[in-house]
């Protein structure tokens, strides 16, 4: 069971890697060119989150092909373990993040109701 855990890891962990070196390359590139005059400040903003949003289409698309690969080599059996492993993280990420939203919003209450709070009157505990 662990080698699913391991293989997937290792797929995400390599879409993580060609996203990063795309990204640090191409922005050297593009400071290269502006450093040479060659185009403007604007124009290499614009190419950096162009080239940005193309590296994480490349890493998504490198990922998607590679946990297909992954799973091609699987045994049925396998693939149900791994799915059913895979919605076990899918569910305790959206518990979390759920636990994380309704905090902010308490926070946000608490925030909003201190404010509201004449300044001469002190705030009850």
């Amino acid at each position: 069971m662990s080698n699913i855990g391991d293989g997937f890891k290792n797929i995400f962990l390599a879409g993580i890697g060609a996203m990063a070196y795309t990204g640090e390359k191409g922005k050297e590139i593009i400071d290269q060119l502006v450093e040479k005059g060659e185009i403007t400040l604007d124009q290499g903003k614009e190419l950096n989150e162009e080239l940005k949003r193309k590296a994480g289409e490349t890493s998504a698309s490198m990922r998607d092909g590679a946990l297909e690969a992954y799973m091609k080599m699987m045994s049925p059996e396998e693939r149900e373990a791994f799915a059913a492993k895979a919605a076990e993280f899918a569910a305790a990420q959206n518990a979390s993040d759920e636990e994380e939203a309704s905090e902010a919003v308490v926070a946000e209450v608490v925030v909003e109701e201190e404010a509201e709070q004449p300044a001469d009157k002190p705030a009850e505990e």
